[in-house]
């Protein structure tokens, strides 16, 4: 029994059976993929200049300016160039391209001035211009230049009596359209009509002048009546 027992210690035990792991199915780490890195940064140049912050912030309201000038917006566009130059100064090499829009700003916006009128026909069609505009020194101006140069013009005469009846002197409008009366009678069938001439329709200078039988005498100086001006 004792050798028996010898026996069965003596012999060599099975070996055992290699338990497969996860440990053992993975890979060796020289061939794992390699994880993902991020793109590399481009060297900076110590050359390259640095831009300035009143210089992104300079060109940014320089945009603007640019955006509201092809709009038409002159004047905005005008402002927002001299806030440019004002808030900026450092900046001088844009200030030179805002100068130039400025400048295109100013002359865009400017109010234009029309041409002086020449003759009797223009300067009676910017007397009426002003009258309707209520500009009513700058139409006597207008009709007293024409007087001036021919004295006998119906029309020149009429259009001042309406001018100052508008403007209140109806005293001072009464000769005026007495006198257009003089030279064409067919003014005071205008006169009658007239709206214009309402406040002269009470004074008794004015029922003479329209029931007289005037410028009879002056048929030769007669001319054709010019119509109504437009108010």
């Amino acid at each position: 029994m004792a050798k028996q027992q010898r026996r069965a210690r003596s012999r060599p035990a099975p070996p055992k059976a290699k338990k497969s792991s996860a440990r053992s199915r993975s890979l060796h780490p020289s061939a794992r993929l390699p994880m993902p890195q991020p793109p590399p940064r481009p060297a900076v140049s110590p050359s390259a200049p640095v831009l300035r912050t009143t210089y992104i912030e300079a060109v940014a309201l320089y945009e603007r300016g640019l955006h509201a000038l092809q709009g038409h917006d002159y004047a905005g566009a005008r402002d927002v160039f001299r806030s440019v130059l004002s808030r900026y100064p450092e900046e001088k090499e844009l200030h030179e391209r805002v100068r130039l829009y400025l400048n295109i700003c100013e002359r865009q916006g400017a109010p234009r001035q029309s041409p002086a009128p020449r003759n009797v026909e223009e300067r009676l069609y910017a007397a009426t211009l002003a009258l309707n505009a209520g500009e009513y020194d700058q139409a006597l101006l207008h009709i007293q230049s024409v007087i001036d140069d021919d004295a006998d013009n119906d029309h020149a005469h009429y259009m001042r009596a309406v001018a100052l009846t508008v403007r209140g002197d109806v005293s001072d409008a009464l000769p005026s359209l007495v006198r257009a009366i003089e030279l064409n009678p067919e003014n005071r069938a205008l006169a009658r009509q007239d709206p214009d001439l309402e406040p002269l329709r009470h004074n008794e200078g004015f029922r003479q002048a329209l029931d007289a039988a005037s410028g009879a005498s002056r048929q030769d100086k007669r001319r054709p009546s010019r119509g109504r001006f437009t108010r």
